[in-house]
């Protein structure tokens, strides 16, 4: 049997075996679920609405403008409506219609609420009692307040072009961004310790020792590798197509069919490069044991470092999207996985080091593979106690 055949008679296997597998289409079902569920929800609770709905009478119909005026200054969406008197206002208030109330004779910002004083509008309406107080002064000296109001909201800083053109992050990508990073991290970490549980069944069952007097050592193990690889490819490619169409398709993802798709395209990239990354390593590591109770130790090591890119890159990312550390951090092969396909969903990824760190997983892989082939042959007949590392590298 040619090489090539042997490992694509083994991956058949793999393919065959985990997509019959009941676990795996559960899971699979369950996690599609979830996303177009919620989707569903964000649209629900994200509204598109006022942020804050204030009402006033004819006395304090003044404040209006200069209320709506003052929100939007504060980033805060605040739409006003006049009511019949304040008994008619308090009752809106009371059934929830309403979130503040504007009373008194005008000349000053009196608000009643139903329970508590939302914060940014506290901060909104403070700012508007001081525009007011300061319209009063200048009308007490003398002045003209609609032209003091109108030279004031006409002033304004001359900017500078910048050193450097900063990139426009967009909301709705950084949040992209996240979810690649949680999808790439979960099928790193499910898929690479499949592969190390294949290993140790088959070492344990004695299956191995029939397979080995078939083929070669490597040929199982890159078939294994890569059975698992296209499971976990389809897997991929089907929760992400569903996620965008879902969000596309809800109006909850506004951003252009080309960004998301590129997005998806990533993913299944770095999906395929982290895998066979990972895989490799978690096979070697997993032939090193014989108990299913012990994988979890003999993978430690690889799995610090896909945890390790995950956590970096949703503690920093979402504050500071340019972060130089996670950038340099993102070109970095153990990383690059995991760190940059966040960046490539938030945009503003300079194409040199996309190509950089692309180029050097792929020159990674193959010193791998002899790596893992190394430990995996020296290894995976040896039954009983833990194989050392230093004597699965040093056997003959």
């Amino acid at each position: 049997m040619s090489p090539t055949a042997a490992v694509g008679l083994v991956a058949s296997r793999e393919i065959s075996t985990r997509l019959k597998s009941k676990a795996y289409r559960i899971s699979t079902v369950v996690t599609l679920l979830l996303i177009v569920a919620g989707i569903f929800v964000l649209k629900l609770i994200s509204g598109g609405g006022a942020d804050s709905k204030v009402g006033y009478t004819a006395a304090t119909a003044a404040f209006s403008a200069p209320l709506t005026a003052a929100g939007k200054a504060l980033d805060e969406n605040i739409e006003t409506t006049q009511v019949a008197d304040e008994a008619a206002g308090r009752a809106q208030l009371a059934d929830g219609s309403l979130d503040a109330l504007l009373t008194g004779d005008g000349r000053s910002v009196h608000v009643q609420v139903k329970k508590d004083l939302d914060g940014k509008l506290a901060n909104v309406l403070q700012m508007l009692s001081q525009q007011v107080a300061v319209t009063q002064q200048v009308a007490a000296l003398g002045g003209d307040p609609v032209r003091f109001q109108a030279a004031v909201a006409s002033a304004k800083f001359i900017e500078d072009p910048p050193l450097e053109q900063p990139y426009d992050y967009n909301g709705q990508q950084l949040v992209l961004g996240i979810i690649a990073g949680v999808l790439i991290y979960m099928s790193l970490l499910l898929n690479g310790q499949s592969v190390a549980q294949g290993v140790v069944e088959e070492k344990t069952s004695r299956v191995v020792e029939l397979l080995l007097s078939t083929i070669k050592p490597w040929q199982l193990m890159a078939g294994k590798v890569l059975g698992i690889g296209v499971v976990g490819l389809f897997q991929m490619v089907v929760i992400g197509v569903v996620g965008v169409v879902t969000a596309l398709a809800a109006d909850v993802l506004t951003i252009s069919v080309s960004a998301a798709v590129g997005t998806v395209v990533w993913l299944v990239v770095w999906y395929l490069l982290g895998f066979f990354l990972y895989s490799i390593v978690f096979a070697a590591l997993g032939a090193l044991v014989s108990r299913q109770e012990d994988i979890g130790g003999a993978t430690m090591p690889a799995m610090m470092l896909v945890i390790a890119g995950y956590v970096i890159g949703i503690s920093v990312l979402p504050s500071d999207p340019g972060n130089t550390f996670v950038e340099v951090l993102s070109v970095i092969p153990v990383f690059s996985p995991t760190l940059m396909p966040m960046r490539l969903a938030m945009g503003g990824v300079p194409v040199w080091e996309a190509v950089v760190s692309v180029g050097l997983v792929v020159l990674m892989i193959p010193g791998l593979i002899w790596f893992a082939a190394r430990i995996y042959r020296n290894a995976v007949m040896r039954t009983g106690a833990k194989v050392k590392l230093r004597d699965a590298l040093r056997a003959a």
